[in-house]
């Protein structure tokens, strides 16, 4: 204590001790605070007990946090943390993300974490109804393809990975890999297809279809880039309009939240290289992302060794994408942006003669924003220009010899635009939009004789096509029902169609000049959802649905070998009307899922290649509208979570498709190119820091290549392996084998060209196997 009769140096010094000894008692006192630390650690599990290995952990501790993951037996520690309470909270794939609050009593703090799976029915999709909506409530039969599934499936391309899902075809069976982008429409449900596509293929809400033809280029969409991919089963045209007739495929692209990066390089069989890779950064509001893919394959020979002549080669394709968007924040989830993208492909089709390119550029702007708190708004406008070339030839039965007949050029231009007004309450959602899409295409041929190569006319023959259409659903929910009412309205011309023959060498013109077309259609559909407890539920559904014919159906010929396809400008829209009923149940924990579908689509005035003459060394055929066509059945879809790391899942589709039409000839026949049963399963054990492998199969019986059922197509069964594991963070290598067992099964069949000769046979794939390595930053979760 400083007091007055004590001299002046005495009193300083006696204070600055005094002051000294208060600081030093004060620290004292305060270092059992702030020095003591605690460990804070602990283990997760999945409900079966089985640890949960490489989760995510978090800890959050006053200013402090930190993060780290679980171990190989599902443990996790976090030393010397400074405070005495704060949080945890763990996320891994597959799970509903857990956290707890923690207190600490002593120097450790032990955490218990037991993970409930994520159900298939509680992830999130928006084709069904193009709102978000859990997979539990959406109508009609949806699946979605996640991250994980795309990453865990040994398919090179997309085609041939959504395979798995029962009722997905193409025109052909064969992979996208090595045929004719003219085979490369989409077929659900058993519809059948004749090229173009029956369901309406999206990315990110903008049609992928081509515009002249309506078939699909699978390699526009870089794999690396893909989110998520939607498959949704059952008559769509309410939402969507034309080419929704069967479904919806949609492909959702990733959004860069950070600095992101992914890669993905293989090399395989056949001399096959392929290179997929995506980046993307933010800064502020900004986002931008690139995208590559890659590949080439020498293919292999299409016929088989016992039918080959000298003019069978390889078939092989090569492709390269590149897209680029910029994007800006404009609201909590909403977001404008630009992307452009340019494709371009070549094939070879079997023989020197028979090849085909395209070349493609395409951009798009939109916008995607909310309006307050109750209302949200989509818009698009996009447009792009394509370039498609082709010839053809006639081969002589022997197959040693092949002449060309078709030097063809399609030039096609596409412009369109589509806007949305979502509005939520608290029981309903109320959705409103419009769209109008325009095409103009031709078909320019240079024709030549097959028998002396002589030049002897040039052909064009095209058109526009203009469709718009206006749309509107209420989605009710009223205690453990759901109402989904919706409408469209679509009204679509055709316009300056002809089609003008140039004989050579004389110069002379003739030509046809086909009068202007337009029809309308109202695309009703209403489904009703009841949930008989949180696990299970029952639906119904009825729908009509269309799709108009395309350019390429109305104003092109084409001829393929011995087959010479007629086009026909008089073709109408085909029709379906369509009704359904689910039942959906989960169990377990839901640890279970199943989904059975039955189903009932009448098509009136399909679109089909209709035979009208078999002679020597010449089908003819013509797109012709039918009656009526009718396909019932049944789809069964399951999965099953045995534990944090191993997956079953399941899928069947039973399709009896068959023609309903005026024609005694064809009446009472199956509908071409659907097979009468589909199966396919995938058992996965998916531990990336010990080991990856997932295990698919596929089952498709026989079916009939033509519309006279005399080309039958026997059954196959194919088998396809995936194995791979990481090696630092982020890193994995991989091998991967499709058609495991090598089996040659037919992709298609052509009329004998001889008396007496056997169908020509058309085989899928040997086994194509590769090995490769992956590379995600951050790493994937």
């Amino acid at each position: 204590m400083c007091t007055s009769n004590l001299g002046y140096e005495q009193r300083s010094s006696r204070c600055l001790r005094i002051a000294g000894s208060l600081f030093l008692l004060t620290c004292v006192l305060s270092l059992p605070v702030g020095a003591q630390q605690c460990i804070v650690s602990g283990s997760v599990h999945d409900s079966s007990g089985a640890a949960v290995v490489d989760a995510e952990v978090t800890l959050q501790a006053g200013q402090l946090t930190s993060a780290t993951r679980t171990n190989a037996s599902g443990s996790f520690s976090f030393v010397s943390v400074p405070e005495r309470s704060g949080s945890v909270r763990v996320r891994a794939n597959g799970f509903s993300s857990a956290e707890q609050d923690w207190s600490a009593v002593s120097s450790s703090v032990q955490l218990t974490f037991t993970l409930r799976p994520v159900g298939v029915s509680e992830q999130i999709v928006v084709s069904a109804t193009r709102s978000e909506m859990k997979l539990s409530e959406a109508p009609g039969s949806p699946i979605l393809i996640s991250s994980a599934d795309l990453a865990a499936n040994p398919a090179l391309t997309i085609d041939d990975m959504l395979r798995e899902v029962p009722g997905f075809t193409l025109f052909r069976r064969a992979s996208s890999r090595v045929s004719n982008p003219t085979t490369q429409g989409v077929s659900l449900r058993g519809l059948g297809a004749s090229g173009p596509s029956r369901a309406l293929v999206l990315e990110d809400g903008v049609p992928l279809v081509d515009p002249f033809g309506g078939w699909v280029y699978w390699d526009r969409v870089p794999r690396a880039e893909l989110s998520s991919v939607e498959v949704f089963r059952g008559g769509a045209s309410n939402l969507y309009g034309s080419d929704a007739l069967g479904g919806v495929v949609q492909f959702l692209s990733r959004v860069p939240a950070g600095p992101s990066a992914s890669l993905d390089i293989s090399y395989g069989t056949e001399n096959t290289p392929d290179v997929s890779s995506w980046v993307g950064a933010t800064a502020g509001k900004w986002d931008a992302e690139a995208a590559a893919d890659l590949a080439h394959t020498d293919g292999y020979i299409l016929v088989p060794t016992s039918q080959r002549g000298l003019v069978d080669t390889l078939a092989n394709s090569e492709h390269a994408t590149l897209d680029a968007s910029i994007g800006y924040r404009i609201s909590a989830g909403g977001r404008a942006f630009l992307r452009g993208a340019f494709f371009d492909e070549a094939r070879h089709n079997g023989t020197p003669v028979q090849k085909n390119s395209t070349g493609t550029g395409f951009g798009v702007a939109g916008v995607n924003t909310a309006l307050g708190s109750h209302d949200w708004i989509s818009a698009r406008v996009y447009g792009q220009a394509q370039g498609y070339d082709q010839t053809f030839s006639s081969v002589d039965p022997d197959r040693n010899h092949e002449h060309l007949t078709d030097i063809q050029h399609v030039p096609s231009q596409q412009l369109g635009t589509a806007a949305q007004w979502n509005h939520v309450l608290s029981s309903q959602t109320l959705i409103a939009g419009a769209d109008a899409n325009e095409v103009i295409g031709a078909s320019d041929e240079q024709l030549f004789s097959s028998t002396t190569g002589f030049h002897f006319a040039n052909n064009i023959a095209g058109g526009r096509q203009r469709t718009v259409g206006i749309f509107g659903e209420d989605i009710i929910r009223i205690r453990r029902w759901m109402i989904v009412a919706g409408a469209r309205w679509d009204n679509w011309s055709n316009f300056n169609g002809s089609t003008v023959r140039v004989s050579l060498p004389s110069g002379a013109a003739t030509g046809t000049h086909f009068l202007d077309r337009s029809e309308t259609s109202f695309s009703p559909r209403l489904s009703v959802i009841r949930n008989l407890r949180d696990n299970v539920s029952l639906s119904v559904s009825g729908y009509r649905s269309f799709r108009a014919p395309t350019l390429n159906e109305l104003y092109r010929s084409f001829r393929q070998g011995t087959t010479l396809t007629q086009n026909n400008p008089l073709l109408r829209a085909e029709r379906l009307t369509g009704a359904e009923a689910g039942l959906r149940a989960a169990g377990f924990d839901n640890r279970l899922e199943v989904r059975e579908t039955v189903f009932w689509s009448d098509i009136v005035d399909p679109i089909t290649n209709v035979t009208l003459s078999v002679v020597p060394n010449l089908v003819t055929r013509q797109r012709q509208n039918l009656g009526r066509t009718r396909s019932v059945g049944t789809e069964l879809d399951g999965i099953a979570h045995l534990t944090s790391s191993i997956q079953l899942s399941a899928g069947y589709q039973y399709t009896h498709a068959t023609v309903l039409d005026t024609s005694a000839t064809l009446n009472g026949l199956n509908v071409p190119e659907v097979p009468r049963h589909q199966f396919s399963f995938e058992a996965r054990y998916w531990n990336p820091a010990r080991l990856m492998v997932s295990a698919q199969g596929r089952f498709s019986s026989a079916q009939f290549d033509d519309d006279i059922n005399t080309l039958r197509l026997d059954h196959y069964y194919v088998m396809d392996l995936f194995i791979g594991r990481n090696l630092v963070h982020g890193i994995e290598v991989y091998g991967a084998a499709e058609n495991l067992l090598n089996q040659r099964y037919a992709t298609a069949l052509s009329a004998p060209q001889a008396a007496g000769a056997a169908p020509l046979r058309t085989l899928g794939p040997p086994i194509l196997a590769r090995v490769g390595l992956r590379y995600d930053f951050p790493r994937a979760k």
